[in-house]
Parts: structure tokens; sequence; C-alpha cells
């Protein structure tokens, strides 16, 4: 039962997105430019907008889209007709009927070469398309023809015919490709904020490990001693704490082998650090649209290379500016500046909040350490900054707070050997 709901669940998305097909190409249609005498030519916005849907928004059945979409288009032309000049409905029928045609080869041909095979291959996406327009145009043209008894095509027509196809085909796979150029943009940004939060995660749990080992060493040796002492009934409960901390000390470790596994497949990319500060810019204006604070980010390079450290990176930026977005109350502004010195990457976040009391400044890094609460009152967990401190220590980099009289400045300062992926 549930399979049969799904399926016709997306039955009705198909035809959903089948009529919005043809009615959307029917009233693009009626844009248009004629290039001959009368009518018996004409280019419109209708093909280009009908491929243009065919490639964002699939509707299934190609065969079937170009019958309704054809149908769609002779009909509403002919009622356009019928409703604003003085025609009789045989010679509007007749007139329009053939364009049904052109939507039928079009269709026809994508679904014979299977259009979904070159949509990552926008060269040949436009050939196809190019061919497939000309095919139709032509055929829509003839027929017109033969029942009107027009002229006949002549050869300037027919080039332009075939220049206008493969103009209107690669406008529409360009088009097509910035769209899908923005998604992937889009999607690889949210992959790197999610790459570069699970990392900084699994330093935290690196870190927890690391006390699991140290209370599981304790309990055993606290196990022994109680043992010696031949209290037996304590020593037992010791050994079953310790074997208990022994299974969280394994759980975790296969959790943070997960971890590892996602950040280093991801480690193995190359990114600009330019496109890393743009996302960390672009992450936290729409973190503080979501804190409903309005926010002037402002960005200066003078120094960008590639780099295979980008999941740290992202982490340790925007933990960083985060927290410059947190500590402004309403409106302010953060300001980062990126540059070379010495051989190091040399990475400035100022901003204009609250500021940290000078006297707090040497345990800002310590974990637990926060001046953020919720509004039940709760504390935040205090570990972003230590996450910053534990990255920067893997990459030997440093960090230097100033506290000016407004806000908070941070003097980040990485050795560029460290993340700057050279030439093999």
């Amino acid at each position: 039962m549930l399979s049969k709901r799904l399926l016709s669940k997306d039955h009705k998305v198909d035809i959903v997105a089948l009529l919005l097909t043809a009615l959307l190409t029917a009233v693009a249609g009626e844009f248009k430019f004629i290039p001959f005498y009368g009518e018996s030519f004409r280019f419109s916005l209708g093909s280009i907008t009908f491929f243009l849907l065919l490639l964002i928004r699939p509707s299934g059945s190609l065969p079937l889209t170009g019958f309704v979409t054809g149908l769609t288009v002779f009909l509403f032309r002919t009622a356009v007709d019928l409703a604003t000049i003085s025609t009789s409905f045989v010679e509007s029928y007749l007139h329009h009927l053939p364009t049904f045609l052109y939507y039928i080869i079009f269709t026809f041909g994508f679904h014979i070469v299977r259009l979904d095979k070159y949509r990552a291959a926008p060269l040949l996406l436009g050939v196809w398309g190019a061919l497939f327009e000309f095919a139709g145009n032509i055929v829509e043209n003839l027929t017109r023809i033969w029942m009107l008894h027009n002229h006949s095509l002549v050869w300037s027509e027919w080039a332009l015919i075939a220049g206008v196809a493969m103009m209107r085909s690669f406008f529409v796979v360009g088009l097509y490709s910035s769209i899908m150029l923005s998604e992937q943009k889009k999607r690889v940004q949210e992959m790197l904020g999610i790459g570069s939060d699970l990392y900084a995660e699994s330093l935290y749990l690196q870190k927890s490990m690391n006390h699991i080992e140290q209370v599981t060493a304790a309990s055993h040796d606290l196990y022994r001693k109680l043992k010696q002492n031949n209290l037996h009934a304590l020593s037992v409960q010791a050994l079953a704490i310790a074997q208990e901390i022994h299974e969280v000390k394994k759980d975790s470790q296969r959790i943070l082998s997960g971890l590892s596994k996602i950040t280093q497949d991801n480690s193995k990319d190359l990114f600009l650090l330019s496109d890393l500060l743009h996302f960390v810019v672009s992450s936290n204006e729409k973190y503080s649209e979501l804190l409903k604070r309005k926010i002037e980010f402002r960005l200066e390079m003078s120094a960008d290379f590639e780099t295979n450290q980008h999941i740290p990176l992202l982490a340790l930026l925007n933990n960083v500016t985060a927290n410059a977005v947190e500590s402004i109350q309403e409106a302010g502004r953060i300001d980062l500046k990126v540059s070379e010195a010495a051989d190091h990457l040399c990475i400035t976040i100022r901003d204009t909040g609250k500021g940290i009391p000078v006297e707090d400044v040497p345990i800002i890094f310590e974990v637990g350490y926060t001046t953020k609460f919720n509004e039940q009152g709760v504390a935040a967990t205090g570990i972003g900054l230590s996450h910053v401190r534990q990255i920067l220590q893997m990459l030997e980099g440093d960090i230097r707070i100033e506290t000016p009289e407004k806000g908070t400045v941070f003097h980040i300062r990485i050795p560029i050997h460290m993340i700057q992926k050279r030439g093999d």
C-alpha cells in the first residue's frame, strides 16, 4: 500500500510538471519575432522555455511531454488568434497545427539519445539540442508550406533556421549550466560547513577519549589495589567500572573513525583560500540574519592560494567569526583581512561587539569558558574556542587577542607550508 501511495504521489508530481511545462511554453511562445514576410516563419521564446524546463524540471516521459506541450501550444495559439484577430477557425487551425510536430520531433529525438546522458556534457547537449530543433523547425515549416500552399524555403532561410537553432540551443545549455553551477556551489558550501563542524567535533571527541583512557587506567589501578587488600566486593565493582568505561572508549573510537574518514575524504579536494573566506562570510551572514542582527561583513585579501586543509581552516575561521557575530547585540561590523608575512598566512578578524574583559583573555581558550547564555539562562558549552586552539596547534599556528575600546580583534598566524598545496 505504501509503495502504491508513493507511486501515486510521484505520478501527480509528474503531471504537475508536465502541465506547467506545457502552459509556460505556450505563454512564452507568444513573445516572438518574425524574420520573414508574413507569419509563415517565426522565432519565439517558446522553444527556449521548453528546452530549459526539460532540463531543469523533468516531467517524466519525453514523448508524452512533447505531445501534451505541442497540443497545448496549438490550442493556445488558435484561441489567441480567434480572440484577437479576424481569422477563420480553419485558417488558424491550418497555420498552427504544424507547430505540434515541432515539439513531437524535438522530444522524440532526446528520447532516442537519452537526454539524461548529456546533462553533464554541455557541448554535446548543445549539439543535440540544435540538431533536434533544426529538424523540428524544418518539418514544421515544410508542413505549413504544404498545408497553406506557401512559397518554399530558400537556402538563406534554411541557413537562418540552422543558425537560430544553434544559437538558441547553446543559449539554453549555457543558462542551464549557470544555474547548475550555482546550485552545485551552494551544495559544496553546505557540505564544507558540515565537514568543518564534524572536524571540530572530532577534535573534541579525541580529547574526550584521552580523558576516558586516563579514567580507564585509574579505574584498573584502583581494582588492583583493592584486590591486593582483599577487598573483593569493592575490587569487583571497580573492575566493572573499568570495563564499562572501556566499552565507552571503544564506541567513541568507532565514532571517531567514521568522522575521521569523512573529513579525510573531503581533504583530498583543493580549494582556493579566497573561496573558503567567501564561504565563511556567506554562512555567517546567514547566521547573523538568523539571530536578527544587522551585521556588515568586509573581506580584504592580499594573499590567495590552493589548500587541501580546507576542513580545519573552515572549522577554525567559522568558530572565530561566529563568536564575533554573537558578540554583536543588534548591529555592527566584522572585518576579515588576509595577508602574507614572513612565510606565514596572517588572518585578522575584527568585530565591533561587546568585547572580552581583559582579565578573561588568558582563559578564553579553555574548555568550558563562555559568556553566552540562552533564554533560559543555561550556559553554552564553551568548546568552540578550545577547538580553535587545537586546530592551530595541529597547524603549528598561533592566535593573539587584542582588546581595543570597542570590540575584539583576533590575530591568527599559520605557517604557509602547513596549508598551501604545492605542485608535486
